[in-house]
């Protein structure tokens, strides 16, 4: 069962973006900053929650729902493309007034943060980062986002996932507790990203707007980060971290690749899918721990 999560310390709209973005703030406030990129795209933050505010021990952590997602819906019809994402978060590190802050990206948000580094080598206005934190990134490829859904479509088809739902049909819980019935289907609809489809339980659930995140990948066409991502580690070289489980549906060769593009240092966690902070969070939080010290 997913855990509470506790109030923030301060939360708002930011006031510099096109359109009001929803925003929390934990852990003291004259820290080192973090900064904290969902995954989706469409999704909102708080489904990393509370695992990853084991980080606000140390950190003043800041946490947004990207545009289009959670409290950060808008109706403006104007889609929203992978170049809006990369405005608002430079918008994002303006507002708060941060300096070479730490920026952690999980799954989508690694591959924004990525383009966000791509953006900011050609706009030389952007904000610095000072440390990077890619986990479970983002395919970097099209061929690679094609293997993905392939293999995640073939887990949530498989066996394993097949028995649990046939489970949760026999159960009864429809029928007696729609509210948990919801939530074992979320969890279910999720467990192909698990190394073991159980751990799914212990997920935050979380609701992806599908236009949005539909139109983010549209934009970024037939893409291959591979050869920009070279090229900026022939720039001034930015200390890099990339995590990423062994059974994670998402092409392990992909990680790699962005650790070797970028200079940076690649964990690899057994027994961990695509969710090692609910997966392998000990050993998620020590690598972290150890890079940022």
């Amino acid at each position: 069962m997913s855990l509470p999560i506790p109030a923030p310390r301060a939360e708002g709209f930011t006031t510099t973006t096109e359109v009001p973005l929803y925003w929390r703030e934990d852990g003291p406030s004259h820290a080192p900053p973090m900064v904290l990129l969902h995954g989706g795209p469409g999704a909102h933050h708080d489904y990393l929650y509370p695992q990853m505010l084991a980080m606000a021990a140390g950190h003043r952590l800041i946490a947004y729902d990207q545009r289009g997602g959670g409290r950060s819906r808008t109706d403006d019809p104007t889609p929203i493309t992978w170049r809006t994402q990369v405005d608002d978060l430079a918008s994002v590190l303006r507002e708060f007034h941060l300096e070479s802050p730490v920026v952690v990206g999980y799954s989508w948000g690694a591959l924004l943060a990525v383009l966000y580094l791509i953006e900011s080598r050609r706009a030389h206005a952007m904000t610095a980062i000072g440390r990077l934190v890619l986990i479970s990134p983002a395919p970097i490829t099209r061929a690679w986002r094609v293997q993905f859904e392939a293999e995640l479509l073939r887990r949530q088809r498989g066996p394993a996932i097949h028995r649990l739902r046939e489970e949760l049909s026999a159960s009864g819980l429809r029928e007696s507790d729609m509210a948990a019935y919801r939530q074992r289907s979320f969890e279910l609809s999720v467990a192909g990203y698990f190394a073991d489809p159980h751990r799914a339980e212990s997920l935050t659930a979380f609701r992806v707007t599908g236009k949005v995140q539909q139109s983010i990948w549209d934009s970024l066409g037939d893409f291959d980060l591979t050869s920009e991502l070279e090229g900026l580690s022939r720039g001034v070289r930015l200390p890099v971290l990339v995590v990423q489980g062994r059974n994670d549906p998402i092409p392990f060769h992909s990680a790699e690749a962005v650790a070797t593009a970028l200079g940076g240092n690649l964990v690899a966690l057994d027994d961990c899918g695509h969710v090692p902070y609910v997966e392998q969070p000990q050993a998620l939080f020590d690598a972290m721990l150890r890079f940022l010290s």
